[in-house]
């Protein structure tokens, strides 16, 4: 029994894979592993009829054509004469031209990732190169994946963009494809604006953030807004946070959604606490009227866009801010003329008597205004020259005990009507006196029994804003006072202090202080300066080793008003002055003409008619002389171009008294010469009226 063995196989291989692109060469290899001297044939399209004998069937530059199934077998001419048929293989012929796409599209801006697709139909064994600009340049980059991506695109990715592909040893390039073209263009970029120049905000000021997109209308995009980088909820073009933290926003374009460029960060501080303002303390809030003082204000903790306000204490009114600073209620009505920028910086110069007062300040910035708490309060007390009225205390210091009675009125000169006493002490009360005190008639108020709540600083104000200088109180709880003057001392006059003590005796032996300098130690308990200059003024105080020291006062002292003439005044002086000489002239010349006059009589000599005629002519004429002297000093010294005189002025003749004329003990006064002048004529008038004839006086002089 025979047996028979099974046929050789005949195995096909293709290089490329198909599909293969036009021009592409293509490779058949058919290989039958036993036996040897086989001849191999080629096969297409299940057709009988060989198309190629060898072991290797070349395809160059295929073209469709060639499209078609490929398969081989071996004959030999011995035994076995055949091989089995090789599988079939496709060849598929495929125009080489690729198509490039780009993803999303054309159209792009800056930031956005773009990938660019080589289409094919294959990919595997290819390198795929990418072109810009020119398809003679060097690639751009090649890889071996059919796309290629940009993942940020800038500006310059821009242009035109080509794509092919190559395979093979040599390198077989498909064709190139149709060029693609990308157009970036700058994105939109968000930028988030603080509507204020600050960016530390206080409990209650509105914080204003805006995001601003470059090309485009706000209406045009929506907005998203992230604060620390977590979004919020608000889409509003502006927000009003209330939180600290940094802000950032970007903006979706309506018409394609494309978002623009997040913005950089804003930071800002929200704090929770109201804005505070703070007065700058005063070196000297006792002024003299003339001088000039400065007010500062500030805001606690912040320096940038503050505008500020300065406002003074006044009587109660409905129409007033009424505040509260430790628990103690103030009127207030704004300075007209204290507006101020940066600095807050409020002066007052010349100080006067109206200045007096309590002032506190307040910032404001922002629109709409935000405002800060009001200030402390900051006293600032002016003494006057001639004030038009005065605090009258009946106890005649300054400094008292507890459980003392305390009288203060209002001293004006002339009308009282419309004065009322003001105070800045520990005591409330908007009414005509301080809370606990007895109101009396006019503008006088009282109380019994003192406490130190009643310390503080008392003045007198009329409904118009007149203003007396202030006096400052002190009730104390200690054992030991200074007693000192009420009111300015005159320069030249004396000056006592007195140190009190509680009990008897009362008269104790103190040490005494000006600005805390040990000027002498009284075993009376006394101090005396015969006459005061400005040098004295200061801070005075008394000290015993035993019983205590006494608080401080103040001691102001004024200039004379000798020192205070004015131009106008000086011209009246002279003139008055000139006056009296002309008048002493006139009398001494009268008296000597009379005496002349008894002289001649008595030597029998009888003036002739043309002598008489030409002693009335001098007469006369010195008198018009006179009179045209009166005159014109009248012109001279009028109230309206030299001294206007107002109600309280000092009167112009008690100044040239001690200015031009000072009475020294043994000298005559002027005006007592004049008397004197004139009471010698008259004394000589009734001699000349009573003298006998001419011839009798010869006589008798003889």
């Amino acid at each position: 029994m025979c047996s028979s063995a099974a046929l050789p196989l005949a195995t096909l291989t293709v290089e490329p894979h198909s599909p293969v692109f036009t021009g592409e060469t293509v490779t058949l290899k058919c290989v039958i592993d036993s036996l040897s001297g086989w001849v191999y044939k080629w096969y297409k399209d299940r057709v009988n009829n060989v198309v190629f004998e060898g072991n290797t069937f070349t395809l160059k530059e295929v073209t469709e054509s060639r499209n078609g199934q490929y398969w081989c077998k071996g004959e030999k001419k011995e035994r076995p004469r055949s091989s089995q048929i090789s599988s079939e293989t496709t060849v598929k012929v495929q125009a080489s031209k690729p198509k490039l796409t780009l993803s999303p599209g054309h159209q792009l801006l800056t930031g956005d990732s773009v990938t660019l697709t080589c289409e094919l139909g294959v990919s595997s064994g290819l390198v795929f190169y990418w072109y810009r600009d020119t398809q003679t340049s060097d690639p751009v980059v090649q890889n071996d994946r059919n796309s290629y991506s940009i993942i940020s695109v800038k500006v310059s990715d821009g242009g035109q963009y080509w794509c092919r592909a190559g395979r093979g040893d040599p390198v077989y390039h498909t064709q190139y494809s149709d060029e693609v073209e990308i157009k970036v263009t700058e994105r939109s970029k968000a930028t988030v604006t603080l509507k204020s120049n600050w960016t530390e905000f206080f409990s209650g000021e509105k914080v204003s953030l805006r995001c601003d997109i470059k090309n485009g209308e706000s209406s045009d995009w929506g907005y998203s807004w992230f604060r620390n980088g977590v979004s919020k909820s608000e889409k509003e073009h502006e927000i009003n946070p209330s939180q600290s933290g940094n802000y950032t926003c970007k903006g979706q374009r309506k018409c394609d959604e494309k978002e623009s460029e997040e913005s950089a960060a804003v930071g800002i501080a929200v704090s929770s606490e109201k804005a505070q303002a703070v007065l700058g303390s005063l070196s000297q809030m006792w002024l003299t009227e003339g001088d000039s003082v400065t007010l500062s204000c500030e805001v606690r903790g912040s320096t940038t866009g503050w505008r500020f306000h300065w406002y003074k204490t006044a009587p109660y009114s409905p129409e007033l801010v009424y505040v509260l600073h430790e628990n103690r209620g103030y009127s207030l009505q704004l300075v007209s003329d204290s507006i101020s920028g940066a600095g807050g910086s409020y002066t007052l110069s010349p100080a006067a008597l109206r200045h007096t007062g309590v002032y506190v300040c307040r910032g404001e910035r922002g629109e709409p205004a935000y405002h800060t708490q009001f200030s402390q309060p900051q006293p600032l007390w002016v003494t006057g020259v001639s004030p038009p009225a005065s605090v009258i205390i009946h106890s005649n210091w300054t400094q008292i005990f507890t459980y003392e009675s305390l009288s203060l009125s209002c001293g004006v000169q002339g009308n009282s009507t419309g004065w009322r006493l003001r105070w800045f002490t520990g005591r409330g009360g908007e009414s005509k006196c301080p809370t606990d005190w007895r109101s009396e008639t006019g503008s006088s108020c009282s109380i019994r029994s003192s406490s130190s709540s009643d310390s503080g600083v008392y003045w007198c104000q009329s409904e118009s804003g007149e203003q007396s200088n202030p006096v400052n109180i002190t009730v104390h709880t200690g054992d030991v006072i200074l007693e000192s003057p009420t009111h300015p001392v005159t320069e030249g006059d004396r000056l006592t202090l007195r140190c009190r003590y509680r009990y008897k005796p009362s008269n104790i032996s103190a040490d005494f202080y000006r600005d805390g300098t040990l000027l002498q130690t009284s075993t009376t308990g006394e101090m005396t300066i015969p006459a005061v200059s400005e040098s004295h003024e200061g801070v005075y105080r008394c000290r015993n080793p035993e019983k205590g020291e006494s608080p401080e006062s103040w001691v102001t002292v004024k200039e004379t008003h000798s020192t205070h003439v004015d131009s106008g005044s000086f011209i009246i002086l002279v003139v008055g002055v000139v006056m009296g000489i002309s008048l002493v002239l006139v009398g001494a010349f009268s008296v000597f003409r009379l005496h002349q006059s008894k002289y001649l009589s008595g030597l029998c000599f009888t003036p002739t008619a043309t002598d008489q005629q030409q002693q009335q002519q001098q007469m006369s004429t010195n008198q018009s002389s006179d009179q045209d002297q009166s005159q014109s000093a009248g012109r001279g010294g009028s109230e309206s171009e030299y001294m206007p005189l107002q109600n309280r002025s000092t009167d112009v003749y008690n100044t040239i008294t001690p200015l031009y004329m000072p009475l020294q003990r043994g000298a005559t006064d002027v005006y007592e010469t004049i008397k004197s002048s004139k009471d010698s004529q008259e004394d000589d008038e009734e001699e000349y009226d009573d003298v006998v004839p001419s011839d009798t006086r010869a006589e008798e002089h003889v």
